[in-house]
């Protein structure tokens, strides 16, 4: 079956067992269609770059899944009816990476990001007199 990624943002006002929840339901959604959620990782409140829906902040929610694509057309739809999600994205990947994701990570764990090369060196500036 294909492999899908997953990051869902639900409202800020719910609580922190209330966003598991809604993992763990649209996992059932999944298994009832004849998918899995493979992981779940509940990134917790963060603050969004501009207002969805008059939000400022949003619960985050990883999911990696293990589906055929009606079981994740399926969960996307409900996700849209639902009135505690705001945004879904999903992205379909060939494998998942094993440990947690680059969000959970450490910053230490992370790795030095070095010289990207798409970035020209800088001149050496001059003393202005």
């Amino acid at each position: 079956m294909p492999l899908y990624e997953h990051v869902m943002i639900a409202r800020q006002d719910l609580s922190n067992t209330q966003a598991e929840g809604l993992i763990e339901h649209f996992g059932t959604v999944l298994a009832d269609n004849e998918g899995k959620l493979v992981d779940h990782e509940y990134w917790g409140v963060k603050t969004m770059a501009y207002k969805i829906n008059k939000n400022r902040k949003g619960h985050y929610a990883y999911l990696r899944s293990d589906a055929p694509a009606a079981a994740v057309q399926e969960m996307e739809r409900l996700m849209g009816l639902h009135e505690d999600v705001m945004r879904v994205l999903t992205i379909k990947v060939d494998v998942h990476e094993d440990g947690p994701s680059v969000q959970m990570q450490k910053r230490e764990e992370r790795g030095d990001r070095g010289d990207r090369g798409d970035r020209p060196e800088r001149p050496e500036r001059r003393e202005r007199r």
